[in-house]
């Protein structure tokens, strides 16, 4: 009896020793692959491949996955990064009350059920963002209502690489 003990605690540190390895290498997945047609410091969303690129000189970029807007809910076109913020407070839109009457006006910043993780950059008018995410799982899919989910320690990583009035291109 004693040795079945011993190989099932095994088995389960295995298990999740092999999780929390997974975990921490999807917690920050970013790649340099080449990327032309775009001035350096631009970020290009392309919202089919789910990803985010930071253009660097030299025709590369830093890759980044995220999560795009749903169907119905995604968007194309230029803006540019009109804030930053660090643990930011969440209102959600009408459309979004509308869908879930009993949200409350305003989640505050580090609330788990704040959708906005981390940081936070503002694009345009404030509409939509590119920020992080209490929920990774979502990252890589299409999920949101437009604006684009990064891992946290990604967006960690491109806010502190980029500045209010950074152009950003959002394509299908």
């Amino acid at each position: 009896m004693t040795v079945v003990l011993r190989r099932t605690a095994l088995f389960v540190f295995i298990v999740l020793t092999w999780a929390f390895v997974v975990a921490a290498a999807r917690a920050s997945t970013h790649d340099i692959v080449p990327l032309s047609g775009f001035a350096p410091g631009t970020v290009v969303v392309k919202t089919s491949a789910r990803s985010l690129y930071f253009v660097l000189d030299g025709g590369s970029a830093l890759r980044f996955p995220v999560g795009v807007g749903k169907a119905g809910q995604a968007w194309s076109g230029a803006a540019r990064i009109s804030g930053k913020y660090v643990r930011p407070a969440w209102s959600p839109p009408a459309d979004i009350r509308r869908e879930n009457p009993r949200l409350p006006a305003v989640i505050p910043g580090g609330a788990p059920n704040n959708p906005m993780g981390d940081f936070a950059l503002t694009l345009g008018d404030g509409t939509y963002a590119i920020h992080g995410t209490n929920r990774p799982q979502s990252v890589g899919r299409f999920v949101s209502h437009g604006c684009i989910r990064m891992y946290n320690a990604d967006i960690r990583k491109l806010y502190s690489m980029v500045g209010v009035g950074t152009p950003v291109i959002v394509e299908r």
